[in-house]
């Protein structure tokens, strides 16, 4: 393991967070990387809080 790696894994570890159900007020624990949700987190009620896309590591070229 590199000493860069340290840096950067911070940045893709999942850290957990509560959000408030939008359905019946109760709280969700969802874990998020850089604000992202990375996987669907289920509320007891049936809602569903959905896993945002990640962010792209390819550039799109622009044509002149």
């Amino acid at each position: 393991m590199s000493a860069i790696d340290g840096c950067e894994a911070k940045y893709r570890t999942p850290v957990p967070e509560d959000r408030i159900c939008p359905k019946c007020g109760k709280p969700i624990e969802v874990f998020t990387v850089r604000g992202r949700v990375t996987e669907d987190a289920e509320c007891e009620c049936g809602y569903v809080i959905k896993a945002d896309d990640p962010d792209s590591t390819m550039v799109e070229k622009k044509e002149d």
